[in-house]
């Protein structure tokens, strides 16, 4: 005889931030092994009696002892020892809607680096171009000027009739730029030279005032964006003329013992650097000192950090990004996000939610993540035919990612009211 199995039952309450989906917090019954989706199911049937203005039905995310919720109710509650016994209390809050891949932008070589802003999008290939775009994805200006691979780019400041912008390259090279954005025609202003070997990563100051440089040379330089020429000289090695003039770095700092593979401020005196010697540096820029150094066990191919929750995602080349406190006094990683099959080749914060971030890595992939969700991403942004090589979010409407396929790729983030 058919022994007929009997699912247990538990207790859960669903509790909420965001006041205009708030529902009774009074206990209800569910089936133990119900999903996400069946969550979703109950919650929007209590909705529609207490609050029937809403109309449509709304998707929810569910967290449960800090974690998101994305096996059954009852794997969960296994994996985290949770008694159920007790009223299982549940956390909901709108689901971050999925973007929408908007424009596939061709190059004629590998898309190395990419940085978006409110309406332009600047991108730096393996064939020494830099190119301009616009949010929408229309082709403005392509420049030359570099004599190797650009690896980084970055805006410094942006007005209605000029943009700055900074460019560094393995000739060993940052070069900083004007646009005439209504002329649509660009001046190299100045060629910074100061690293001896190819540069790998560039970042602007909070208050455009600065900009540093990370090299395979082991190197930070920090240096003026100002393009004005006090601090500058002619420069001799100069073999075209549009190229300007000649600037040393302001300040070099000296501690990691292989490439630098990113830098980013904290703030206007404060540094972050990650390297291939598997430690990431915390710099006081004034004082031209190290102040707080974390040790990883593995190659740091790139690092950020996020000012909304304080915290510092890195990709290495053992397929797992690691978050880290940078307050911490143990300095220990914090979460594991493990998904990508290959090395992970960047990774980037979004601008606006704190819990929020992108990665991108050799597997092809391009992955939106949920810093309470470590095993299983949001969502897999794909269409890339080869390994992905950069990733940005500095627009909070645009995901964009470039490729060894030849390709940008945008993706426009839809709003959601986290209220988190």
């Amino acid at each position: 005889m058919a022994t007929e199995v009997i699912e247990s039952q538990v207790q859960v309450k669903f509790v909420t931030k965001q006041e205009k989906y708030a529902v009774p917090d009074n206990p209800f019954t569910v089936q133990s092994n119900v999903l996400v989706a069946d969550l979703n199911n109950v919650l929007n049937a209590l909705l529609k009696d207490v609050h029937p203005v809403l109309g449509k039905p709304v998707e929810f995310d569910f967290l449960l002892c800090g974690e998101l919720l994305c096996s059954s109710l009852n794997e969960h509650i296994q994996e985290k020892g949770i008694s159920t016994e007790d009223t299982i209390e549940l956390e909901y809050f709108e689901r971050f809607p999925a973007p929408s891949p908007q424009d596939c932008l061709m190059h004629d070589d590998w898309v190395s680096t990419v940085q978006a802003n409110s309406n332009w999008i600047l991108t730096g290939c393996y064939d020494n171009s830099i190119h301009i775009w616009t949010a929408k994805g229309k082709h403005t200006l392509a420049i030359p000027g570099h004599t190797s691979p650009v690896k980084a780019v970055s805006w410094v400041s942006l007005d209605r009739n000029q943009a700055v912008f900074v460019s560094g390259s393995h000739d060993q090279t940052a070069i900083l730029w004007a646009w005439d954005v209504i002329g649509n025609s660009v001046e190299c202003m100045m060629t910074c030279r100061g690293h001896e070997k190819g540069i790998e990563s560039i970042a602007v100051s909070p208050d455009a005032k600065y900009f540093a440089t990370g090299s395979w040379d082991t190197n930070v330089c920090l240096w003026n964006s100002s393009l004005s020429d006090e601090d500058s000289v002619p420069s001799k090695k100069r073999s075209k003329p549009e190229h300007g003039k000649s600037r040393e770095p302001l300040t070099t700092l000296k501690g990691h013992r292989e490439a630098v593979s990113a830098v980013q401020w904290l703030d206007n005196k404060t540094m972050l650097s990650s390297g291939w010697d598997h430690i990431l540096k915390i710099w006081d820029c004034e004082l031209g000192g190290m102040t707080t150094e974390i040790i990883g066990n593995k190659a740091f191919f790139d690092a950020d950090w996020s000012p909304l929750s304080n915290s510092i995602i890195t990709a290495s080349a053992d397929r797992h990004i690691r978050l880290y406190d940078p307050r911490s006094q143990e300095n220990i990683v914090k979460m594991t996000y493990t998904s990508h099959m290959g090395w992970v080749q960047s990774v980037c914060w979004s601008k606006t939610y704190s819990t929020h971030f992108l990665s991108a890595g050799y597997d092809g992939q391009v992955k939106l993540w949920e810093t309470r969700s470590p095993k299983t991403p949001l969502y897999d942004l794909s269409g890339h035919e080869d390994k992905v090589l950069c990733c940005d979010w500095s627009n909070p409407a645009l995901l964009v990612s470039g490729s060894c396929d030849n390709t940008l790729r945008i993706f426009k983030a839809k709003h959601a009211n986290h209220g988190i």
